[in-house]
C-alpha cells in the first residue's frame, strides 16, 4: 500500500477553514436528502431571487452611470459647444475598450451557455459582474442597443453557476439555464409570462413544454419579477395608449405591417452581421479594421455614435423615451421617423460589431415602433378615405414592435405575450397574432433558420464555427458511408429479418431481390410496427390473419427509395435526408441506381463531421496524422 506524503495527506484530511458559498450550500443539500424535485425548485427560487436582485443592480448602475455622463459631464463640457455630446459615447467606448484589454473576454453569450447545456461546447469561465459593468458602461453613455440581453445573461449565469456547483445533469442544467433565462428578462420588462415563454421556446426548446420545466421557470420568473416590482417599481417597462379597432377591415392593413415588419427584421439582422464582419476585417474595403486591436474597436464605435447623435440625439442609449412617445402619439414627422428607422438600425449594427455590450430586444422594439408610426401615416397620405376606418399610428407602433421583435428573434409566442403583458387589452391579440405570425413566417422563407448549414442541428453540429462548417463542407459521402451494408433478400419473413437485425446489431438493411438489385430499405422502425401489429392478434393465434402470418421484407419495407452517389457532398445529401425526415439513404452507383455501394446513416455523418473537425484542429500540434478514410481538401 502506498502511502501519502505528509503534506498531501494533510490536503486531503483537513476541511478548508472557511467554506465556500457553493460547498456550503451542496453540503446543506446532502445533509437533508431532499427529493430531486424539491431541490429543483429550491433552486429556481435561488436562482429568481439573486436575478431579481442582480436585474435591479444592473438597472441601477445603467441610471448612475447615464447621470454621471449625460448630465454631470455634460453639464461641465456641455457650454463648449454641441460638439460635445459627441465626447460621452467615445467616453464609453474608451471605459469599454479598456476593459476588454484588461479582461480579454466578458464571459459566455446566452448561445454559448444553451450550447455548453447540450453538450455542443466547452464550458468557458463565466464573467457576470464584469458584462454587467461593461454593459452598463455601453448602455449608459449612449450605445444604441438594450438592458434585456444583459438581464437575461444575468439569470443564465446564476442558472448555470447552480448548476456546475451542484454538478447537475445536463438535462437539469439545461432547465436551470431556462429558468435563469426566464427570470432575467421577466425583471428586465417586468413581463413574467412573457420571460417563461422566452426560456420555454428560445433557450429550451419546443420539446421541452413538460409540466416540470414550466413549473420551474414560472417559479423563477414569478420571484423575479417581484423583486424586480419591490425595487424598481410595479410600472410596466411603457406607458401605452388604450387600444382601439375601428373596423374588422383593418386586419388586411395589420398584414401588411407584418409583411414590412418582416423585411426590417431581416434587414436589422444582416446589418449586425455585416457590421460585425467589417470589425473582423472579412468585408472588402474595411480590412484595416481587422487590423486594428480589439480594445480599440470600442472607442471608433463611440465616436461614429457620438457624431451621429449631434444630429439624432434619439438614437442614444435603449431609446425607450422615443418609442413611449411614439406610443403616446406625440407628433413626429414622416421623414423623421424613416430617417430613425434607419440611422438607429445602423447604428445598433455598428455598437454591437464594435464591442460595445447590450441587448438587441429594445432596439427591435424602437425599429418596429418608429416603423408602424410611419407605416400608418403612409397609409392615411395613400389612402385618405380609410382614415376613418383606422386606428391612430400609436396601434400600429403597437403591434410594429411585437412583430419586428419576433421575427428578428424568430420567438413569435414571447413577443404576442410580451406586448400582450405591456398593454393588458385583450383587444390588440387578433391583430398582432396575424401581424407578428405572418412577419416570423416571411423572414423565415425569405432567410430560413433550417438550411444547409443548420441541417448540421440534427446530427449535433449546430455550433459550429465558419471554419469548422466549411470543413464539414469539404466531406464526401464517400466518406461517412458503410462500405458493406446489412443486405436481406425481399422474400425473408418479418420474423426471421427481425432476429437477423438483432443479432447483427444494426439498425437498417437494403433490401435486394435475387439478383442483388436494391428494391428496398428497411429499418427497426417498419419492423417493430409490423411486430406491433402481430401482439394485436396474440391472443389468439388462430385469428392471425394470412396476410400477417406470410409478411416478407417487401410488403413492410420502403420501395420509394432517395438514393444518394458516392461522389457527391456530404451536406447535399443530408439536405435530402433532412427534407423527408430520413434516418438513412442508400449510396448507388450514378449509372446504375440498382448497383448498391453503401449505405448513409445519420449516426455515421455526425461521427465523420466531428471526426474531420477534430483531425483538422490537431494539425496544429501533430503535422503528421494517422491515414484515415476522412479526407480533408486544403
Amino acid at each position: 500500500m502506498t502511502l501519502l506524503p505528509p503534506t498531501q495527506l494533510r490536503k486531503v484530511t483537513e476541511q478548508p477553514a472557511f467554506p465556500t458559498p457553493s460547498a456550503r450550500l451542496a453540503h446543506l443539500i446532502n445533509r437533508f436528502q431532499p427529493s430531486p424535485e424539491t431541490v429543483v425548485l429550491f433552486l429556481a427560487m435561488l436562482i429568481g431571487g439573486g436575478t431579481g436582485m442582480g436585474v435591479v443592480t444592473f438597472h441601477y448602475l445603467i441610471q448612475l452611470i447615464h447621470q454621471l455622463m449625460l448630465e454631470n459631464l455634460m453639464g461641465q463640457i456641455g457650454a463648449w459647444g454641441a460638439w460635445t455630446l459627441a465626447c460621452v459615447p467615445t467616453l464609453g467606448g474608451l471605459i469599454v475598450g479598456l476593459m476588454r484589454w484588461r479582461t480579454q473576454d466578458f464571459g459566455p453569450g446566452l448561445s454559448s451557455l444553451i450550447a455548453v447545456s447540450q453538450g455542443k461546447e466547452i464550458r468557458r469561465p463565466l464573467r457576470p459582474v464584469t458584462k454587467m459593468l461593461a454593459a452598463s458602461v455601453s448602455l449608459g453613455s449612449g450605445a444604441s442597443l438594450g438592458p434585456e440581453g444583459p438581464s437575461v445573461e444575468i439569470g443564465a449565469n446564476f442558472g448555470m453557476l447552480f448548476s456546475v456547483i451542484l454538478n447537475v445533469s445536463q438535462e437539469r442544467q439545461r432547465l436551470l439555464l431556462g429558468a435563469g433565462a426566464a427570470a432575467g428578462l421577466a425583471a428586465g420588462f417586468n413581463a413574467p409570462i412573457a420571460g417563461v415563454f422566452f426560456a420555454l421556446e428560445v433557450v429550451m426548446g419546443a420539446t421541452s413544454f413538460a409540466t416540470s420545466a414550466v413549473s420551474v421557470v414560472l417559479l423563477a420568473a414569478v420571484v423575479a419579477a417581484l423583486i424586480a416590482q419591490i425595487g424598481l417599481g410595479a410600472q410596466p417597462a411603457f406607458d401605452l395608449p388604450a387600444y382601439q379597432v375601428r373596423s374588422p377591415l383593418e386586419l388586411p392593413l395589420y398584414l401588411g405591417l407584418g409583411l414590412g415588419a418582416s423585411l426590417v427584421s431581416l434587414a436589422y439582422t444582416q446589418s449586425i452581421r455585416a457590421a460585425k464582419a467589417c470589425f473582423a476585417g472579412k468585408v472588402p474595403g474595411f480590412t484595416f479594421l481587422g487590423q486594428i486591436p480589439e480594445p480599440i474597436h470600442p472607442i471608433i464605435g463611440g465616436v461614429i455614435i457620438g457624431a451621429v447623435a449631434l444630429h439624432f440625439p434619439q438614437i442614444l442609449g435603449v431609446g425607450y423615451e422615443t418609442v413611449e412617445a411614439m406610443l403616446q402619439d406625440v407628433e413626429f414627422p414622416l421623414y423623421l421617423l424613416v430617417l430613425l428607422l434607419g440611422v438607429k438600425l445602423l447604428m445598433t449594427a455598428i455598437s454591437t460589431g464594435s464591442g460595445f455590450i447590450g441587448g438587441l430586444f429594445a432596439p427591435a422594439m424602437f425599429l418596429g415602433a418608429s416603423f408602424g408610426s410611419a407605416y400608418a401615416k403612409i397609409l392615411a397620405v395613400a389612402f385618405p378615405n380609410i382614415c376613418d376606418q383606422m386606428a391612430a399610428p400609436p396601434a400600429y407602433a403597437m403591434v410594429g414592435m411585437a412583430a419586428v421583435l419576433a421575427a428578428s428573434v424568430r420567438a413569435p409566442l414571447t413577443a404576442i405575450l410580451m406586448l400582450f403583458e405591456l398593454t393588458r387589452d385583450y383587444r390588440i391579440v387578433l391583430p398582432l397574432m396575424a401581424a407578428v405570425g405572418l412577419s416570423v413566417w416571411l423572414a423565415e422563407r425569405i432567410k430560413p433558420t433550417f438550411n444547409s448549414n443548420s441541417n448540421l442541428q440534427q446530427i449535433g453540429l449546430s455550433e459550429l464555427k465558419d471554419e469548422q462548417a466549411e470543413i464539414v463542407q469539404q466531406i464526401l459521402v464517400e466518406d461517412a458511408m458503410y462500405p458493406c451494408p446489412k443486405k436481406l433478400p425481399a422474400t425473408l419473413g418479418v420474423l426471421e429479418a427481425a432476429v437477423e437485425m438483432i443479432r447483427d446489431r444494426v439498425r437498417s438493411a437494403l433490401v435486394v431481390d435475387e439478383a442483388e438489385q436494391l428494391v428496398g430499405i428497411l429499418s427497426l422502425e417498419d419492423i417493430n410496427r409490423a411486430l406491433a401489429l402481430r401482439q394485436t392478434y396474440s391472443n389468439s393465434p388462430t385469428e392471425i390473419p394470412d396476410n400477417l402470418s406470410s409478411q416478407t421484407l417487401i410488403d413492410i419495407c420502403t420501395t420509394e427509395i432517395l438514393y444518394a452517389w458516392q461522389d457527391e457532398l456530404l451536406s447535399e445529401a443530408l439536405d435530402r435526408m433532412s427534407l423527408r425526415g430520413l434516418h438513412q439513404l442508400p449510396v448507388v452507383a450514378r449509372d446504375k441506381p440498382d448497383r448498391i455501394l453503401g449505405l448513409l446513416e445519420k449516426e455515421q455523418i455526425a461521427l465523420t463531421c466531428n471526426l474531420a473537425v477534430t483531425r483538422k484542429a490537431l494539425r496544429h500540434y501533430l503535422p503528421v496524422l494517422p491515414t484515415t478514410d476522412i479526407v480533408i481538401s486544403h
